[in-house]
């Protein structure tokens, strides 16, 4: 059986877990922080807690969005109807895009009106416009969730207007946010780090409606790139954010802050924690051999057990210094074994912490050896 990337980087993530992290309080009743690039979770507090997403749902209508553009069942110049009955139901429904009734509006302005405004009515619009109804695209991102393993998610409108039957939890809006940069980088880069944006006029004056991204981490994070706030009255304020720094990037969630000014000094702290507090960790480069297992049947009676992917592993500060490694196989391996399948892990020991483990791979194919070399590898095991 061949191990995909994500999930090796899953078995590696459950394994240090178990490690012993380092102290951190916040107010936030709800907070999320994960490590994409070695799949660790830093910080879990009420993570599985199903909550209303409030706007950070719209991530998910952001989603479905950038996956029919790539797919080009959608384009971002082309153009939707705003139409009347929309219109007359969203114009002033919380936040909104200040859209015109019966205007043509591209597809790129309306992900702009989401993500950098917020506008309820630019969800709505643009699920009309892409999927007919905003009940067909409302489906589309129910069967994205599903697709990408949200557990306790469920979603019934595109903006995020309360709904009981909506819900969300901290863990599957931190996978929405990773799938996001994963899959679409560049449109991720695209829209998701706009300070602000202009979309239309006051009444009377007609002077031009500019509103600033709500994203507490702009301009006071270093690397802060994304993604949504989101607020109502039984939500609280809550946020999804990212960020990069000397190529590691931490996605993190806190939901049901009291009120606006904690929503920004909870989601600054928390992510200059998760980069002050942890480091990670080079462990090998892809395709670097970093130890021997034994496979039973095989020609040769150990394999190079190697890097399937660049290796790092997420300590707390510090421990990097005192870490040690060495290489376990797997019990019961034989052959024959496929190319990049799991034959061992690399284990890493560091004094006062669980062991991390990460997966290593075979480089090449093993086939099983004939009878006659198998009973040379058994007399040559027998007299060693």
């Amino acid at each position: 059986m061949r191990f995909s990337v994500p999930a090796l980087l899953a078995v590696a993530a459950a394994s240090s877990a178990q490690a012993k992290a380092p102290a951190y309080d916040t107010a936030a009743p709800i907070a999320y922080l994960k490590d994409v690039q070695t799949g660790r979770v830093l910080f879990a507090k009420e993570a599985d807690k199903r909550i209303p997403p409030a706007s950070m749902g719209k991530m998910m209508s952001v989603y479905v969005a950038f996956k029919l553009i790539k797919a080009g069942e959608a384009s971002l110049d082309q153009k939707v109807l705003v139409r009347p009955e929309t219109w007359k139901k969203w114009n002033n429904q919380g936040s909104t895009m200040f859209l015109e009734v019966n205007s043509q509006v591209s597809v790129e302005n309306l992900l702009h009106g989401i993500v950098t405004l917020s506008g309820n009515d630019a969800c709505v619009v643009l699920a009309e416009g892409l999927g007919g109804t905003e009940a067909n695209y409302v489906a589309l991102m129910n069967r994205e969730a599903q697709r990408l393993g949200l557990k306790n998610s469920h979603f019934a409108n595109t903006n995020g207007w309360p709904d009981p039957n909506e819900y969300v939890t901290a863990r599957d809006l931190a996978t929405i946010a990773e799938a996001t940069i994963r899959d679409f980088p560049d449109l991720y880069a695209r829209f998701y780090q706009k300070e602000g944006f202009t979309w239309g006029k006051t009444m009377g004056s007609g002077q031009d409606i500019t509103q600033s991204n709500r994203n507490p981490l702009l301009g006071k994070v270093p690397g802060a790139d994304g993604l949504k706030t989101g607020h109502t009255e039984e939500a609280g304020y809550g946020f999804t954010g990212s960020a990069i720094q000397n190529g590691r990037r931490l996605v993190m969630v806190v939901a049901g802050l009291p009120s606006f000014g904690e929503r920004v000094s909870a989601s600054v702290d928390f992510m200059n924690w998760g980069f002050a507090a942890w480091q990670n960790v080079p462990l090998g480069k892809k395709g670097q051999s970093l130890g021997k297992v034994a496979i039973e049947d095989a020609a040769e009676p150990t394999i190079s057990a190697v890097a399937g992917r660049d290796l790092y592993v997420t300590l707390p500060r510090g421990f990097g210094m005192e870490r040690k490694t060495s290489v376990e196989g797997l019990p019961g391996l034989k052959a024959p074994l496929k190319a990049g399948q799991q034959v061992g892990n690399l284990v890493v020991t560091m004094p006062g912490q669980a062991p991390v483990k990460v997966p290593l791979v075979t480089p090449v194919a093993i086939e099983e050896a004939g009878i006659f070399r198998r009973a040379l590898n058994w007399m040559m095991s027998f007299f060693s």
